[in-house]
């Protein structure tokens, strides 16, 4: 099919397939796109020819979508996406008197580290703007982005949807942090007897070091795993456990002079943070403000 074809093609029926393969149902399609049923069904039916594919079974009380409607939703997301961004007229933004809600994904770590100082920024900038956060990580970032839940993430990330775009914001490394006095730095040795703290969203007790440790054979003994970084800085000050943590996070959790850092022993692989953001809200002019803040402070 080339361009010229595609005027034969009603683009409402595009639109409410991807509702269908949201929704999974024809009433919860027809609902959200405040139609009738039968028009749903009718345009099911039309988008069935039009593809010379059943595009969706029934399993249970809901739909299943075939390989080939699978294919289809991946190639049209970008599409639809472009096209709304083609159309839309970007709306001006004054920060001073917006009252806009932003809706953002930030790791545990990025959130520990970038949210105080991005909030302080936002309010003098822009008291009436609200934030929501979402604790995303890795895993579940891409579905956040996916349904509309966040707009923007930051954090590290590695699949997205087609849907989306991403900025390296920077390289960041893993070092030691330690609240005990003893002099010098620990070496490898040291560093596998002492006993260790993990900041575990998932709430467990292995991580990318014992990873690294496992290549070399060595391995170390974490005595304690918790959800976040709040609480790590108070749990280690005088006492001899030790946490591996990004340089950004060590940066703040050291500010009051009772912690301390030291590289790691072993040799890690920097990690990228990333800031990533739904196409549709490329050129949002909110949204860019909204980014350009962040940008301040990784």
């Amino acid at each position: 099919m080339n361009r010229t074809d595609l005027r034969h093609i009603n683009l409402n029926l595009l639109l409410i397939f991807e509702a269908l393969m949201h929704a999974r149902s024809v009433s919860l399609a027809a609902e959200r796109l405040f139609l009738g049923q039968p028009a749903v069904s009718s345009a099911l039916a039309r988008l069935r020819l039009l593809f010379d594919d059943p595009l969706f079974r029934r399993s249970g009380r809901f739909m299943q979508p075939t390989p080939r409607a699978e294919e289809i939703a991946r190639l049209l997301g970008p599409a639809l996406e472009s096209i709304a961004m083609a159309v839309q007229r970007p709306s001006a933004f004054d920060a001073a008197t917006s009252d806009r809600v932003f809706r953002i994904g930030l790791n545990d770590d990025v959130e520990f580290a970038l949210l105080p100082r991005l909030l302080k920024r936002i309010r003098a900038e822009a008291p009436g703007v609200s934030l929501v956060v979402r604790r995303a990580n890795y895993l579940q970032m891409p579905r956040l982005l996916a349904s509309g839940e966040v707009t923007l993430g930051v954090g590290y990330t590695t699949e997205l949807p087609a849907a989306a775009k991403r900025r390296n914001l920077r390289s960041t490394r893993i070092v030691l942090l330690r609240g005990d006095q003893a002099p010098g730095d620990i070496d490898l040795d040291e560093f596998c007897k002492r006993p260790h703290a993990l900041v575990s969203f998932a709430g467990g007790t292995v991580g990318f070091v014992d990873d690294a440790l496992r290549r070399i054979g060595r391995e170390r003994r974490v005595v304690l795993a918790v959800p976040q970084f709040n609480s790590l800085g108070a749990l280690l000050e005088g006492t001899d456990l030790v946490a591996a943590v990004p340089d950004y996070v060590a940066q703040v959790l050291t500010a009051n002079g009772q912690l301390r850092t030291q590289a790691l022993p072993i040799q890690l692989e920097d990690l990228a943070v990333h800031m990533v953001w739904t196409l549709d809200k490329d050129n949002d002019l909110a949204e860019r403000w909204l980014r350009s803040r962040i940008v301040m402070f990784l």
